[in-house]
């Protein structure tokens, strides 16, 4: 009997380990449950999540009525035989844009996982009987039922090891950031841009110093310790930290790992309205990052951003205002050309008269205020005009925002990372500026809180003044843009609903024309995913 019974838990124990795979690739995706964004995830995502709730009732049923141990066993043994077949069926015509990334901490709550499931079963194999099986199965099928929410309990076991190991590598970067004295540091933050005036910063500052920013979108407390402490040697002479939050108090938090001199904040907007709740506390969130700068230390502030021109500033630092449309701004753009090849435009500073004619690779009025802000930094940081110049001439589009990709005859503008009504607005500008056809594939844009229905249907409305082929990934997210459209009276053989963004490719490849420009609008992670 505890022969055969471990042997079925033996396959038991396969189905469980992949599925538990897809449970931490969502907790992971949720920040591990961090403000409770899994467990809400779960709420929303119960069909998803329990989505084997009806195999596990089956499971249920048949124990209950089936007298014949060995047939019971066999029952057992087929049905997840079923599932580990369909689950990695599922897997191989699934697309995760994020893959699960197997770091040290997911490595330590794998081990913790495993350990948790291969107990009971070797509690219930020293115990089974012919009585009891029924029950250790009916035990076995709930806790694989409840999958997604018995990776928590690896999750809760860890928790005082995570701290011992947060604890460990905070210490070592304080540590570290004050044994480098003459170390610039600097935070960007708001709520849009924060990574593309991060690299663009960097590219300017890097004609003089050497500059060292967090890699991609490392703009956690524990992301900043990684770039500190793996990243940062005696040569560096600038720290770019950028500076993440979904609430009030994340970027203080940050604040006081790095202790910034020079702060940026880049636009303040509706991202991560759900979680703020209000506008004012976005507005009061990132100007922690100011108001934790020293008295000598230096601000620089978009003058076109009147979240940031209302707030009234607790703090005596030196702030230097970037702008186009303000003219007493510091630093100030006009004469903006823009074309299927980058832009141009002419640079004020307020100290002097003259023009400087700037130009550079990249797309868009954002990326006018991210230079503007690194002109205004590297200025006081001594940089000249022309090594500015030349910093700015050489900034690198940043990956999936706003670059150029030719893919055949087709021009695809990838702007597909973390979307927003300024920057998605700004997207759609460039695409009208592109010659011949124009197609819109996206999803839409999350995280906007109560607004974010009306800011998605504001968005097909600008679709609807943009493009000559709209193509919908998700039908249920996608309802308000679609609406957005119809209210401007657009073809509805225009619009194309898709559930699957890998079925946009050969699609475009029907609706193309001789010259045709695909603008990539957000690319939401697999917690938004659709598919069933």
């Amino acid at each position: 009997m505890t022969k055969l019974f471990l042997i079925s838990c033996i396959i038991y124990f396969i189905y469980t380990f992949l599925k538990s795979q897809d449970s931490m690739h969502m907790l992971q995706q949720n920040k591990y449950n961090r403000k409770k964004t899994y467990l809400k995830w779960l709420n929303k995502n119960k069909a998803k999540a329990f989505k084997d709730y009806s195999i596990f009732f089956i499971i249920l049923v048949v124990f209950v009525f089936v007298k014949n141990i060995n047939l019971l066993i066999f029952s057992f043994n087929i049905l997840y035989l079923i599932l580990i077949i369909n689950l990695l069926l599922e897997r191989k015509k699934s697309q995760n844009k994020l893959p699960l990334k197997y770091t040290a901490r997911v490595k330590r709550l794998t081990v913790t996982n495993i350990i948790t499931h291969v107990l009971p079963i070797i509690l219930m194999s020293i115990w089974v009987t012919d009585l009891n099986i029924v029950y250790f199965y009916l035990i076995l099928g709930l806790i694989a039922y409840l999958n997604s929410l018995y990776i928590l309990i690896a999750l809760l076991i860890n928790t005082p090891v995570e701290s011992l190991v947060g604890y460990y590598f905070k210490r070592k970067a304080v540590n570290k950031i004050k044994s480098m004295n003459t170390l610039k540091v600097i935070g960007i933050t708001g709520s849009y841009g924060k990574t593309s005036s991060k690299n663009i910063l960097n590219d300017i500052l890097n004609i003089k110093y050497n500059a060292m920013p967090t890699p991609k979108n490392f703009n956690t407390p524990f992301g900043l310790m990684i770039t500190i402490n793996n990243y940062l040697d005696k040569f560096t002479d600038v720290f770019i930290a950028e500076m993440g939050a979904c609430q009030e108090g994340d970027i203080k938090e940050l604040c006081d790992l790095v202790h910034p001199k020079y702060g940026i904040i880049t636009k303040i907007g509706v991202a991560h309205l759900a979680t703020f709740k209000t506008r004012e506390n976005i507005q009061k969130t990132k100007f922690e990052l100011i108001e934790s700068l020293p008295s000598d230390g230096i601000g620089i502030l978009n003058a076109d951003d009147e979240w940031q021109r209302n707030y009234k500033i607790k703090n005596n630092c030196k702030i230097k205002w970037i702008g186009i449309d303000s003219l007493d701004a510091d630093v100030r753009a006009t004469n903006i050309n823009i074309n299927s090849k980058g832009m141009s435009f002419d640079c004020y500073f307020k100290d002097d008269p003259n023009p400087y004619r700037f130009e550079t690779k990249l797309l868009g009025y954002a990326n006018i205020y991210n230079i503007l802000a690194g002109i205004a930094l590297g200025k006081e940081f001594g940089m000249t005009v022309e090594q500015l110049k030349a910093g700015v001439a050489k900034v690198k589009p940043v990956e999936h925002r706003l670059e150029l990709k030719k893919n055949g005859d087709i021009t695809i503008i990838d702007d597909a990372y973390n979307s927003n009504p300024t920057g998605a607005k700004m997207a759609l500008d460039v695409l009208k500026l592109m010659p011949g056809k124009h197609i819109v594939v996206t999803p839409g844009m999350i995280e906007l809180g109560n607004e974010e229905y009306e800011k998605n249907k504001e968005f097909g409305k600008q679709i609807a003044e943009s493009s000559d082929e709209v193509i919908l990934v998700g039908a249920e997210k996608t309802k308000p843009i679609y609406e957005g459209l119809k209210e401007k009276n657009y073809d509805e053989n225009k619009i194309h609903v898709i559930n699957d963004v890998l079925k946009a490719f050969p699609l475009i490849q029907t609706l193309k024309e001789k010259e045709t420009y695909v603008l990539l609008e957000n690319d939401l992670p697999d917690i938004f995913n659709e598919k069933e």
